[in-house]
């Protein structure tokens, strides 16, 4: 039987997209706290709404057996580690990069992202891509070929999404478990260092005096990053791997009209070189997403 869901999963996808681009302006409203502060009290709101949603799903008994399974079996166990250092890290400079002006470094990190995933999905799982794409990759392909040609190298906050994510992805498969009980897990574990650094990081005293905030504009965050963070890693688990990864196109390029637009960052003539035919791969990504949704029907 088929365990994909076309439908659900790009809705899930693209509005996760929409979502997680939000939060590269909400991180602005943030200030004075810097980028360490923002991804602790992200983690730090965003685990009570993790396990709310996932208790209102009646998923609780999920959760003590994947817990079980943990002691049980340490693979499992080094396998939600890595998961939750490797989730930790993206969640850390998606937040860092509005800050700094570094928000088109990390856009191209995700911009050649989706390659990295239909690597994956090709030879690591053996999916067969249709012709629009190969189309896509190869539109993508030729922008990223620009970018190695005109700078010869990438920003680490670019290789950090690169190679974040595919390694983080396969492990979810591996687990096995329900996506929402293993991301609540993911929180729990991220949930000390959290706490540890903004008790220690001097966040607590920057507060001081900012009742808005505290207690309005951090758990906000928390609820936005829930939402989009649930609904990415459902999407994962209800596509297959190639088209999860085209998908993710829609938010790099909703990254980049933010920094320009909003953040004020430039994007000149030779960048354009990169992003346009990264953009036609968008194009083609939401042609051949349309017609898998209708043939699956």
């Amino acid at each position: 039987m088929n365990q994909y869901e076309p439908g659900r999963g790009i809705a899930l996808s693209t509005g996760a997209s929409a979502l997680f681009a939000l939060m590269s302006i909400y991180a602005l409203l943030l200030k004075p706290l810097g980028g360490l502060d923002i991804f602790a009290w992200r983690v730090i709101w965003t685990t009570p709404g993790a396990l709310g949603v996932l208790l209102l799903r009646g998923r609780g008994a999920q959760l003590g057996t994947l817990a079980a399974r943990m002691v049980k079996e340490p693979r499992t166990a080094l396998s939600l580690a890595a998961c939750a250092a490797l989730l930790g890290s993206q969640l850390w400079v998606f937040l860092w990069a509005p800050l700094h002006g570094r928000v088109l470094e990390v856009s191209l990190g995700y911009f050649l992202l989706p390659l990295a995933m239909v690597v994956v999905g090709r030879f690591y799982y053996h999916e067969r891509l249709e012709t629009l794409q190969w189309l896509a990759v190869g539109c993508a392909a030729v922008g990223v070929a620009h970018e190695l040609w005109a700078t010869h190298a990438f920003s680490w906050p670019t290789l950090l999404v690169v190679f974040g994510y595919p390694p983080y992805f396969v492990l979810r498969r591996r687990i096995n478990a329900d996506s929402l009980t293993t991301f609540a897990v993911e929180m729990i574990l991220l949930l000390p260092v959290a706490i540890a650094y903004a008790w220690a990081g001097g966040s607590l005293a920057l507060l001081d005096g900012r009742p808005f905030l505290t207690f309005a504009l951090l758990p906000g965050l928390g609820v936005i990053s829930t939402v989009a963070l649930a609904s990415y890693l459902k999407a994962s688990r209800l596509l297959p791997m190639a088209l999860f990864g085209i998908l993710g196109y829609v938010e790099p390029v909703l990254l980049v009209i933010i920094s320009v637009t909003v953040l004020g960052e430039h994007l000149g003539a030779g960048q354009l070189a990169t992003y346009v035919p990264i953009w036609i791969a968008v194009a083609l990504t939401a042609l051949h997403s349309a017609r898998y949704v209708r043939l699956a029907r």
